[in-house]
């Protein structure tokens, strides 16, 4: 028997009025029915696990190893990445990788080992597969990093078109911290607790406590005394991951090892482990997934949206605003109320009637357009777009050939099926109408994807039918990979139709891999001091997982912050990726001003760092491309050794060279900070502190606690807008360095990586270029600071 919450029967009504509520109910009655005739029926079930070893063959890399139920497929690649996968998983097909799966490593090779299993030694990992099929990750030299063991799946007896669930337990070091799994509002550390892998939008703001979002991974990013690693599950399934963290013995007790559990509901098992340090981590992850896109330099500056800006004069007057007070502003976004009745690729006439005339007139003021895009399509013949997705086949069907519907915005809606090639060409081409509209990017919502329900799932039905790339199935499997195969139809549409920018796109739902088509941002976050801290948890966990563009609503995305929690939420945003402002059509203003004198000021000097800093901020882009390392890394980065900064959640590193303590909590003109290793400067007094320890430093309102490294060397702007060095003295007997990448442009240009080292000679900071020649004089405006 099917129930209903009436309490969300009560909310859907009041948020959506009486007509749309009951028509979500009956939205959400109709997917029940669907599910009930459309997918398989459940019955007995058998439950297997792989048994003995019976034997092994060796192929380049690895081998497979047979089990009396079971074989494992399992290989080293040239990069140090391993793979494993069971019951003939093999790396492809996979909506996670980019291209071809990694050559194997030649000089790798599947060898006996004791007690029956077998090993494959590599010279950044070895792996050992025990008789029962446990696999072992191990450093070079014998220290293991984790062990999974043997799986178990349960299979239907008798129900055709069934497919075997699977659940793979793991173990990690006792003293072993764990972060990642996408986009979680209660990071970055995952503690000990529950995880659902299935992309949601949780209706409503959210908090710390709410999970899951919008974009969920099976992404686990494991950090211990004994190094590094990543695993990846590569299954888009509904699933649930279950951690916890283990416990060191004390005196002659032995140590509790830290445990991880994910269970799927489906879908092959296989795994990807990436080993290192967290820079090599992340640099194999993106070769393995692919560069993160590159922002144009302009989405890099502060940015400002609000869901019901309503009409071109109300866009031209926050503009004005902005421009009236000295205020930096490089772009704004245009919500849903700018479209006819809430359709996509259309506009609202009236209220905008001469869109591109808006766009050009914004762009002489240095201000972009950004569009949203929703993927869900007014089901109604003579609407444009609709009668061309019909026309194409475009389409999410379910088992019987019927259109699926589900109700959003615009009303009843149809589905593109972006995991067909033909559709996602077909939708990058709806694009020309953004760009003809002098629209400079686009922002994906509601692509997890939605349909409003007030019980159940609010997305598609699970028996909906997806072409997945020539494989077919069904939305159990297509439904987290839905963002991430809409992000790639819209970025490769903007490719083709203006080859010579880089796209600006970023999608609030996704999976493994979307940093290849642009970044994401938090979502529908409350506003309040638990929605403040849930920012910079996001931000630090999706850089983990390979997405280094976020940011969150600044502000938050509900109701009216206090002008106190506005300014630290503003002043957090300028110190991350993706800094916008955005509100809901019924919440408070956002713009500076809307607070008072007082935070208008803080607000400035806030806004003037930013943009100081732009080619440090541009130079993190440039090498997270290169490199996949996250502009924003926690603070053990450099020192993953040290406990004390692996429970550290409250601070960040912005690239090498600085480090950022954020104000989380109302009232505070105080906060302690934690410092890895190293000599740091306090940038507002100047003041060096040596670490490792713990510092307490003033945190005004006009501020929050900057530190600088000792050594680092950073471009900023200097006098006139042109490039400059900011130096930071080294320690004595210490010499320090930086990078810098300079802006090529917003299109392909290729940029070249300049390195600088510092160093003290005779009390003096000599700042030199290195080069292949050897070293050369800088040839930029240098300002030495900490002395």
């Amino acid at each position: 028997m099917i129930t209903m919450d009436g309490r969300e029967l009560v909310r859907s009504i009041k948020v959506f009025g009486s007509a749309r509520g009951l028509r979500t109910v009956r939205a959400a009655w109709r997917q029940r029915r669907t599910d009930a005739w459309g997918l398989p029926p459940k019955g007995a079930e058998r439950a297997r696990v792989p048994g003995q070893a019976t034997g092994a063959e060796a192929l380049p890399g690895g081998g497979v190893v047979r089990f009396a139920r079971s074989s494992l497929r399992i290989s080293v690649s040239a990069g140090g990445a391993v793979f494993w996968g069971w019951d003939g998983s093999e790396p492809l097909p996979s909506y996670a990788l980019a291209g071809e799966a990694p050559e194997p490593d030649p000089r790798a090779s599947l060898e006996p080992d004791t007690d029956g299993g077998w090993r494959i030694v590599s010279e950044r990992v070895t792996v050992a597969v025990s008789r029962h099929g446990a696999v072992e990750i191990r450093t070079p030299g014998g220290v293991m990093l984790r062990r999974d063991l043997p799986p178990r799946w349960w299979e239907s007896v008798g129900a055709a078109g069934a497919v075997a669930r699977w659940v793979q337990r793991s173990e990690v070091p006792a003293d072993a911290r764990f972060f990642g799994l996408g986009g979680r509002a209660a990071g970055p550390r995952l503690r000990d607790g529950s995880y659902r892998l299935w992309n949601t939008d949780p209706k409503g703001g959210f908090v710390p406590g709410d999970d899951p979002l919008y974009l969920t991974m099976p992404v686990q990013f494991v950090v211990s005394d004994a190094g590094t690693h990543l695993a990846f599950h590569d299954n888009s399934w509904d699933g649930r991951v279950t951690l916890a963290e283990g416990e060191e013995g004390a005196g002659s007790g032995h140590d509790r090892p830290g445990t991880s559990e994910v269970r799927m509901g489906g879908g092959p098992l296989r795994c990807w482990v990436v080993v290192g340090t967290p820079a090599r981590v992340l640099h194999g992850w993106a070769a393995l997934t692919g560069a993160p896109a590159l922002p144009p330099s302009w989405a890099l500056g502060p940015q400002h949206a609000r869901w019901g800006f309503g009409s071109a004069a109300e866009v031209r007057r926050v503009v004005a605003g902005y421009r009236e007070r000295g205020l930096p502003l490089s772009v704004v976004h245009l919500d849903i109320d700018h479209y006819d009745g809430h359709r996509v690729f259309t506009v609202d006439t009236e209220r905008f009637p001469d869109l591109p005339g808006l766009a050009a007139e914004l762009r002489e003021q240095g201000v972009r357009l950004v569009s949203i895009v929703d993927p869900a399509v007014k089901a109604e013949p003579g609407d444009a777009v609709y009668d061309g997705g019909r026309a194409a086949g475009a389409f999410v069907r379910d088992a019987r050939g019927g259109e699926v519907r589900g109700e959003v915005w615009p009303g009843e809606c149809a589905y593109p099926d972006f995991t067909d090639p033909a559709v996602r060409e077909w939708w990058g081409g709806l694009y020309e109408e953004r760009l003809r509209q002098g629209f400079s990017g686009v922002w994906h919502d509601m692509n997890e994807p939605v349909s409003f329900a007030p019980f159940g799932d609010a997305t598609l039905p699970r028996s909906a039918r997806h072409a997945l790339d020539g494989r077919g199935g069904d939305h159990r499997e297509a439904h987290n990979v839905y963002g991430l195969t809409m992000a790639r139809a819209g970025y490769e549409g903007l490719r083709r139709l203006r080859p010579d920018e880089r796209p600006f796109l970023f999608s609030r739902s996704g999976w493994a891999g979307m940093q290849r088509y642009g970044g994401t941002w938090s979502g529908d976050v409350s506003t309040g001091w638990p929605g403040l801290r849930a920012s910079l948890s996001l931000v630090l966990g999706l850089g983990l997982c390979g997405v280094p563009y976020s940011g969150p609503d600044v502000g938050g995305f509900d109701g009216s912050p206090s002008p106190e929690l506005y300014l630290r939420w503003f002043q957090l945003g300028a110190w991350l990726p993706f800094f916008r402002t955005h509100s809901a059509i019924d919440a408070g203003r956002r713009e500076p001003w809307e607070f008072g004198p007082e935070v208008l000021e803080h607000a400035r000097v806030a806004l003037a760092e930013r943009e100081r800093l732009r080619p440090y901020f541009e130079t993190l882009a440039r090498l997270a491309r290169m490199t996949g390392a996250p502009y924003v890394r926690p603070v053990w980065w450099g020192t993953p050794e040290d406990r004390g900064l692996r429970d550290c959640e409250d601070a960040f590193l912005l690239g090498d060279a600085l480090l950022v303590a954020p104000v989380l909590t109302r009232g505070a003109d105080r906060r302690a900070v934690r410092l890895p290793r190293g000599r740091w400067y306090d940038t507002a007094t100047g003041r060096a502190y040596e670490g490792p320890g713990q510092v307490l430093l003033d945190a005004p309102l006009s501020r929050v606690p900057v530190l600088a490294r000792a050594g680092a060397v950073l471009p900023v702007r200097g006098d006139g807008d042109g490039p400059a060095l900011e130096v930071w003295a080294p320690a004595a007997g210490r010499t320090g360095g930086g990078l810098v990448v300079r802006d090529t442009g917003d299109g392909w240009e290729p940029a070249e990586i300049e390195r600088y080292q510092s160093r003290l000679v005779d009390g003096r900071v000599v700042v030199e270029r290195v080069t292949d020649d050897g070293v050369e004089a800088v040839g930029l405006p240098v300002r030495v600071r900490g002395m």
